[in-house]
């Protein structure tokens, strides 16, 4: 679509990379490992991504200049209100600058609507001032029209990031779901200026992060290209990167 090449691309998906750890079996060691390797990317990335419970130690040691994140109502993305209320208070208290948010998908697959709604309501009035990315699970809303359904309640609730997948079900980001959230992004005239996309589900190679780079760029325009708009999860991709970036 464009003659961005590939080392182009690694330097963008560099610049817009959420590096997570988000493993059952997750240590103050992993998270420790994860600043550190944060550190000696090429590059800055934009965020460390986490549990709730490690946040004050990936804000101790995340490189200056690196975001903390936090997953929130993950990864199940039950319809608990109050659960999700916790986790956002958790995450808030401890500093963190953003929060992943999983959607109550299965609420939706159910045709509520009104309690995905009034559960993201109720976290974005936790977390003012932080940047909080709504994880719809697309990969098991499955349908366009439920993935862009998802899209619109979170972008009305106040998402400021539209997010794939968890990494946590058997299909993660796919191009059919990223456009579907993308056009719905485009269409709202006030979050087509403001609302990002994240890709996270698989996003392992370069080669996989020019798909979504490239989708963003077609539907939302070059300026969203940036960290602020654009945001791919992932851990294995760092490692494409680079090698990407030796070449």
């Amino acid at each position: 679509m464009n003659e961005r090449n590939l080392q182009q691309t690694a330097r963008l998906a560099l610049a817009c990379l959420d590096l997570t750890s988000l493993n059952e079996q997750d240590s103050e060691a992993d998270v420790l490992r994860l600043a550190a390797r944060a550190a000696a990317a090429p590059g800055s990335v934009a965020a460390l991504c986490v549990w709730p419970r490690f946040v004050p130690l990936a804000l101790a040691h995340a490189p200056a200049g690196v975001a903390v994140a936090a997953v929130a109502n993950f990864p199940e993305g039950n319809d608990d209100i109050e659960r999700a209320v916790r986790d956002t208070q958790q995450i808030v208290a401890a500093g963190a600058q953003e929060i992943d948010l999983v959607l109550p998908w299965r609420a939706l697959l159910a045709g509520d609507t009104a309690g995905p709604a009034a559960l993201l309501r109720a976290v974005r009035r936790e977390c003012e001032g932080r940047v909080l990315k709504v994880i719809l699970e697309s990969g098991e809303l499955k349908t366009p029209a439920l993935i862009a359904a998802a899209s619109r309640i979170a972008i009305a609730e106040g998402a400021d990031f539209l997010k794939t997948s968890t990494g946590k079900t058997p299909t993660g980001a796919t191009p059919e779901a990223a456009r579907v959230m993308l056009e719905a992004i485009a269409a709202d005239a006030q979050a087509a200026q403001r609302v990002g996309f994240k890709a996270s589900g698989g996003v392992r190679r370069v080669a996989d992060a020019l798909v979504y780079l490239d989708l963003v760029e077609q539907i939302l325009g070059r300026a969203a290209l940036v960290p602020q708009r654009l945001r791919l999860g992932a851990s294995a991709l760092l490692d494409d990167i680079e090698a990407v970036l030796r070449s």
